[in-house]
């Protein structure tokens, strides 16, 4: 106890340099933490978006990319699926459901997607939980539209509020279909997934709105207006990309051979666990040099802490002599050290852990919003106890170093006045 009340007395004379040290550790810690953090939750939040779908059909293409724009709504399809290819594999006596999916259109930098009530009966996320609304009710009228939790809170909308469909991408699409607007009939429920930055429609509604266009572009002179196209019988002719349930898991390689063998066209059908291993074994690099990185700013911090306690052994010579002198023995003088070393450590934990949780409370709502990914706030888990505690013990072995050198030297060698 006399140990600790020492080295308590002598950090509170260097407060300010030991505040600095305490700062460069918790920002090591808080690093550490928050890497730790973002890739577990984004490992949580992509092995959560999907659940319950036993295949995904597109163009044959990467399984990643089928997996990344299908699902995660990242990037093109290299090609479409025609709607007679889509119904061949739908009438599959092992097949249960489907739920077709056709992509290519945006609202405002949200991905529209058009599909059927299938979607909303059969899509499953996190742990086969099912899509609910949290105001209104699925599409039923042609130009019905039902939003995803972030486009309604980023963009502000309310039931019936009419919105404009563009053709492509963008962040404004290259052209808007404001010949056909769409009213909001519904809003979902907050997911966590991609569901909550997509603008859902009806197949029949991508054809409406298509009904003037020929290869990617409006045909001049042609004007069909949103009353005409409502008397039209609209099947759609093609489809992005679609999901696929079985009657029993144990046929799924039956099917996907079906599938990858289908004459009729070139296409492609993925397993949705396999292609998320795949896609996480090609992230492993990103995420063994995150864990490199972070172990090196911990190292650092450590080391300056080290660098601190021997730059001050010089000046605390004679400190060190006055305690030899009172009785202290070698051990005493090297414990007070290794101690500080500890309370530093343990100080810039404590203060890590606060900015880390922090940081992640004000990053919250910022990172939802833009990249689609919820960090949750919860206790730190086993593996951050266990490398909070593995930084401890390497701040107490930090503090041998100027331990040890405090400990060799002598009690004269304090005692010399030095010019």
């Amino acid at each position: 106890m006399a140990i600790l009340s020492l080295s308590a007395k002598s950090l509170l004379n260097r407060r300010a340099t030991a505040a600095l040290t305490i700062f460069t550790i918790a920002i090591s810690v808080a690093l550490v933490l928050g890497v730790e953090k973002v890739r577990t939750e984004a490992k949580a939040s992509f092995a959560n978006t999907i659940s319950g779908t036993d295949l995904i059909v597109g163009a044959r293409s990467g399984s990643t990319q089928l997996l990344l724009y299908s699902v995660f709504r990242i990037g093109n399809a290299t090609n479409n699926v025609s709607w007679r290819s889509y119904q061949k594999i739908a009438d599959h006596p092992e097949v249960a459901w489907t739920i077709p999916m056709s992509l290519g259109d945006s609202h405002r930098g949200f991905r529209v997607l058009g599909t059927t009530q299938a979607y909303f009966e059969h899509y499953r996320f996190g742990g086969k939980r099912q899509l609910a609304l949290e105001q209104g009710e699925r599409f039923d009228d042609l130009f019905d539209a039902v939003l995803g939790a972030d486009v309604a809170r980023t963009l502000g909308y309310q039931l019936d509020d009419p919105i404009v469909v563009a053709h492509g991408l963008g962040r404004e699409g290259f052209s808007q279909h404001d010949d056909k607007p769409f009213r909001v009939a519904g809003i979902l429920a907050k997911t966590g997934t991609p569901v909550d930055r997509t603008v859902h429609v009806s197949l029949e509604a991508i054809e409406a709105i298509h009904i003037d266009w020929r290869s990617g572009s409006k045909v001049p002179g042609l004007t069909v207006s949103a009353d005409e196209v409502r008397e039209m019988e609209l099947r759609p002719t093609q489809i992005t990309a679609f999901l696929v349930g079985l009657n029993s898991r144990l046929g799924a390689f039956r099917v996907q051979r079906f599938v990858n063998e289908y004459r009729g066209e070139p296409l492609l059908a993925i397993l949705p666990g396999v292609a998320l291993a795949e896609l996480w074994a090609l992230m492993g690099t990103a995420e063994t040099a995150l864990a490199a990185i972070s172990i090196c700013v911990v190292a650092a911090g450590l080391l300056g802490m080290a660098t601190m306690l021997l730059a001050g052994l010089s000046e605390r010579r004679r400190e060190m002599a006055i305690l030899r002198s009172v009785g202290a023995r070698p051990a005493h003088v090297a414990g007070m050290l290794v101690a500080e070393s500890v309370f530093l450590t343990a100080a810039g934990i404590v203060v890590g852990v606060i900015l880390a949780y922090g940081a992640l409370l004000i990053a919250q709502p910022i990172v939802d919003a833009r990249f689609g990914l919820f960090l949750s706030i919860s206790a730190p888990s086993s593996r951050d106890l266990t490398v909070l505690a593995a930084i401890l013990v390497a701040g107490a072995i930090a503090g041998l170093i100027p331990a040890i050198q405090a400990y060799r030297r002598s009690l004269a060698d304090g005692l010399v006045v030095r010019n």
